[in-house]
């Protein structure tokens, strides 16, 4: 079975080129594709973080990971497969992060601490809402914490 899905918005920022680290101050803009209206953002606002889903367009076929592999090819972490890794070479190249909402002006979002390139796709928004917020604590590989020292 296949589908096809459609961008809801796009992604304006400073990166031009695809890097693993230091997004944390990376400022961005997400605005509407001009199929929508403006409307579909409205009462965003009333939230101050959003869950962006967006597609990595950059991202080849051949580029796809399907077996385990070192996160960012580097030996000092273990083979993991793709879904115990957050990398941008999934099979449907989907991205998934968490962003400050800054402002919100018509066709606009204003937003930080996107992981996306300049121009990139948006799938999807969703407010963060505590109630879908994991439950209790959280266990994470010790390496994807060493890994993360510096990408926000």
């Amino acid at each position: 079975m296949s589908f096809a899905i459609q961008p809801i918005a796009f992604v304006k920022n400073s990166r031009k080129e695809i890097e693993d680290d230091y997004w944390g101050s990376i400022v961005s803009e997400i605005e509407l594709v001009d199929e929508l209206n403006e409307e579909a953002f409205s009462g965003i606002s009333d939230f101050s973080h959003l869950e962006i889903i967006f597609y990595f367009d950059k991202v080849t076929d051949e580029m796809i990971q399907y077996n385990a592999r070192h996160p960012r090819n580097n030996t000092k972490y273990p083979k993991v497969g793709i879904f115990a890794q957050r990398g941008k070479n999934r099979p449907n190249k989907l991205g998934l992060t968490t962003v400050e909402l800054l402002k919100h002006n018509g066709r606009i979002l204003t937003v930080k601490g996107l992981d996306a390139i300049d121009s990139t796709p948006i799938i999807d928004i969703k407010p963060i809402m505590r109630e879908f917020l994991p439950k209790g604590e959280i266990k994470q590989a010790e390496w994807s914490k060493y890994l993360m020292k510096k990408y926000w």
